[in-house]
C-alpha cells in the first residue's frame, strides 16, 4: 500500500511568520473566509493540533489540510548591521543598575528581532561598535578562532621604546594568557607633547585587552578609539553618537568576509527553508552569546535575552527542556521523536504519528 503523496512545495516564499489563513490563501488553497471556516471546522492542523483563526506559522510548523501535509517555503530575512560611533560615557549593556546611559537606548526598534552587540567597548572607550540581527554573523565576528582584526587608535602618556614595541608584537603575558598585537604604527603627536598616538591591530577582543597590554609595560592609556572591525572601518563622516546602517554592497562584503555570503539568515534570500522534516532538525540551533567582558565569552556564552532575539529573527521558536534538547510536539505520538525504518526496506505508512515531532533520527 503506497503512502498518500504530499503536496509539492508552494511557489510563494515567506520571510517571516505569517497568519495561517493568509499564507494558505496566498498559496491558492482557498479564500480567506473559506480557510477560516476550515480552521473553525477543525480540518486544518498545525503540528497535529487543531489550528486557530489568526494563528501565526513559521518554518518549523507542520501544517495539514484534511490530513495532507502542506509545505511552505520560508526565506530567512537578510541580516541587518548598524555602525555606531560610541562616545565615552556609555556602557554596552541593555540596562545598568547605576542608571548610566547604554548604547541600546539610541538604536532603532525592531519588530520580531533584537540588536546583538558585536563585542564591547568599555565605559571610557569610544569608536566603532557594530550591531546585527544575525546571531551567526555576531558569532563569526566575535569568536577568537576566526581572528577577526580590530584596529584601535591609542593615546598613551609618553612614547614606546623599541623594546616595548617588540614586546607588544611578540606577546605580553597577562593574567588570562599571552596577548599580542599583529601590527603597530606611529600615529603622530606633538613633538613636545606628553601624549603620543599609536595605531595597533589585534586578532581578538578580550576584556580591556588593549589597556591591559600597555599597562603591563608600565604605560597608561589616556584615550582609546576603535577605528576598524574586520573589513568595516568607521566612516569619517560618522560623528559621535550617530548611527549608520550598512548598505547592500558593504553588507555583502562583510558577510563574504565572515564566510556567510549565502548561508543562514545572513544570505541574499536565495536559500529557502522548506517546513518539512529534515535530518538533524532535532537539535537546538547554534546561538552565540552576549558579550560579557570580552568577545570570547560573548561568542561562547548565551544570554536568555539574545537567545530570544535570535529565535525571533526568523521565526524559529522552539521549546527546549532543561538539558537544551527540543521537546516533542504535543500529539506527535512519540516522545523520543524520529521516524522508524522498516526492517524489510519497504516504506509503507509506518508510524505516521511521528511525522509532526522531532525528526532528528530520521533516515531516508
Amino acid at each position: 500500500m503506497h503512502r498518500k503523496p504530499t503536496r509539492r512545495s508552494t511557489d510563494p516564499v515567506f520571510t517571516e511568520p505569517q497568519r495561517l489563513h493568509k499564507v494558505l490563501a496566498q498559496c491558492g488553497y482557498g479564500s480567506l473566509r473559506g480557510l477560516e471556516e476550515l480552521i473553525i471546522a477543525g480540518r486544518i492542523t498545525v503540528n497535529r493540533q487543531p489550528a486557530e483563526v489568526g494563528q501565526k506559522v513559521g518554518p518549523n510548523d507542520q501544517i495539514r489540510i484534511n490530513g495532507e501535509l502542506v509545505r511552505l517555503r520560508f526565506a530567512p530575512p537578510r541580516a541587518r548591521v548598524l555602525l555606531y560611533h560610541k562616545p565615552a560615557g556609555e556602557i554596552v549593556s541593555r540596562s545598568d543598575p547605576e542608571g548610566r546611559p547604554t548604547v541600546f537606548d539610541k538604536l532603532p526598534r525592531l519588530g520580531n528581532a533584537r540588536w546583538i552587540a558585536v563585542g564591547r567597548l568599555d565605559f571610557n572607550s569610544e569608536g566603532l561598535l557594530l550591531f546585527t540581527t544575525s546571531g551567526d554573523l555576531a558569532n563569526r565576528l566575535m569568536h577568537p578562532r576566526y581572528e577577526v582584526e580590530r584596529e584601535y587608535s591609542v593615546r598613551i602618556l609618553g612614547r614606546l621604546t623599541p623594546e616595548q614595541e617588540r614586546a607588544l608584537v611578540e606577546g605580553v603575558q597577562l593574567e588570562d594568557g599571552l596577548a599580542r598585537v599583529t601590527s603597530i604604527a606611529d600615529g603622530g603627536g606633538e613633538e613636545d607633547g606628553a601624549n603620543h598616538w599609536y595605531k595597533v591591530v589585534l586578532p581578538e577582543g578580550r576584556n580591556r585587552e588593549v589597556r591591559r597590554l600597555f599597562e603591563a609595560l608600565g604605560l597608561m592609556v589616556s584615550r582609546l578609539i576603535r577605528i576598524r572591525y574586520g573589513v568595516i572601518a568607521m566612516p569619517p563622516q560618522l560623528k559621535r553618537g550617530q548611527i549608520q546602517e550598512l548598505e547592500h554592497g558593504d553588507l555583502g562584503r562583510l558577510l563574504k568576509a565572515a564566510g556567510l555570503q549565502t548561508g543562514g539568515n545572513q544570505g541574499d534570500g536565495r536559500r529557502h527553508h522548506d517546513n518539512r522534516p529534515r535530518q538533524g532538525d532535532g537539535g537546538a540551533p547554534q546561538r552565540p552569546g552576549e558579550d560579557r567582558g570580552g568577545d570570547q565569552q560573548a561568542a561562547e556564552t548565551v544570554s536568555e535575552l539574545e537567545d530570544e532575539a535570535i529565535d525571533d529573527v526568523d521565526g524559529n521558536r522552539i521549546d527546549l527542556d532543561t538539558n537544551g534538547k527540543r521537546m516533542p510536539v504535543p500529539g506527535s505520538g512519540n516522545p523520543g521523536g524520529g521516524r522508524k525504518r522498516r526492517r524489510s526496506g519497504r516504506r509503507g505508512r509506518g508510524n505516521q504519528g511521528n511525522r509532526g515531532g522531532n525528526q532528528g533520527n530520521w533516515r531516508p
